[in-house]
């Protein structure tokens, strides 16, 4: 295993644990939550499993990052930016 490159945290306090996803832009958003993220990815969490696409943007609150995903398993879905 090895040593993870940024630290990860899990959201707290007023910060809000869902992210809202963008697959493509004919497409409406889809909710999940943020399960932690750290400077370079994030945890994502759907409450059934779904097909993701190789890249997609995330909304997290103002904030809109290029995502890229990374891994799959079962209803959680690990992402870089």
């Amino acid at each position: 295993m090895h040593p993870r490159r940024f630290a990860r945290v899990r959201p707290s306090g007023c910060v809000s644990s869902v992210v809202k996803l963008q697959l493509d832009p004919k497409t409406p958003l889809i909710e999940c939550r943020l399960v932690d993220y750290s400077a370079g990815g994030a945890c994502l969490e759907f409450s059934k499993p779904i097909q993701l696409p190789e890249r997609f943007e995330m909304f997290h609150g103002n904030t809109r990052k290029r995502c890229r995903r990374v891994w799959t398993r079962g209803v959680r879905v690990g992402v870089s930016f």
